[in-house]
């Protein structure tokens, strides 16, 4: 049970800044030591066995003694989210923890939160969206400060069409598309074609049990289709955002 205190809830958070800023000279292991002096007043050992395990955590073992002054942007917010770990929080929250991150920055970062899911709850901002829908089980959509969606990101990326499959094929497809949109549990079909002879249909079903038994059977009958791809429709997370938001032009 959670005390009630401000400086008992404190102690059970942890905060990273979009900008971290550190003391150069100081070293990730002197840092963290420093950091996690205000959280414990134990024996030294257990001190530093918990700055181990979050160097670890955080995959900067090999940095541990070096100074800040030489790290890239990768490692100065994988310290930062150390920092902020180091009194192994209930609530850990962050502030574009990889917004200004070249891509392999980036990639260290998100594998560093994909592991602290199983020891905290994570709640991040950020406006890169494929990082979102890499590493979030529950989005919130803000719009002019204002919440407008709210849901576990399989429920958003699923989108407002319903069920939906995407089936690729190459040949003479009249027939099987006349087939394949007539069966009962399908409620709306549509065929884009593409380049060499090959249409891309979207296809929504009422009953997803029955799509996944028989759908790709009844295309597969016809031997004169070749079927280049197959699978449920799922859109992403960008899609989903500019339908809730909406695209809008702002004139300076």
């Amino acid at each position: 049970m959670w005390s009630t205190t401000g400086t008992e809830i404190r102690k059970r958070v942890g905060y990273l800044a979009q900008d971290p800023r550190f003391y150069e000279g100081m070293t990730a292991r002197e840092t963290l030591r420093f950091t996690a002096r205000f959280f414990f007043n134990g024996p030294g050992a257990a001190i530093e066995d918990r700055i181990n395990n979050t160097l670890e955590l955080v995959g900067l073992p090999d940095k541990a003694d070096r100074s800040i002054k030489g790290f890239s942007g990768g490692e100065r917010q994988r310290l930062g989210i150390a920092q902020a770990q180091i009194n192994y929080p209930d609530l850990l929250i962050l502030d574009e923890p990889a917004a200004a991150l070249d891509p392999m920055g980036r990639h260290d970062v998100l594998e560093v939160m994909e592991r602290l899911r199983k020891h905290t709850t994570i709640f991040y901002s950020t406006h890169i969206l494929d990082d979102v829908q890499k590493v979030s089980d529950s989005v919130a959509i803000l719009k002019l400060g204002q919440l407008v969606a709210q849901a576990p990101i399989e429920e958003l990326l699923a989108g407002n069409d319903g069920v939906m499959y995407s089936i690729g094929v190459k040949g003479d497809s009249q027939s099987t598309q006349s087939r394949v949109s007539s069966l009962p549990w399908v409620s709306a079909m549509t065929a884009r074609p593409g380049v060499n002879g090959s249409n891309t249909w979207q296809i929504s079903v009422t009953d997803e049990a029955a799509a996944e038994a028989h759908l790709l059977r009844v295309v597969m009958e016809d031997s004169q289709l070749t079927i280049t791809e197959f699978g449920r429709k799922k859109h992403n997370l960008e899609e989903v955002f500019m339908s809730i938001v909406g695209e809008e032009q702002h004139v300076r």
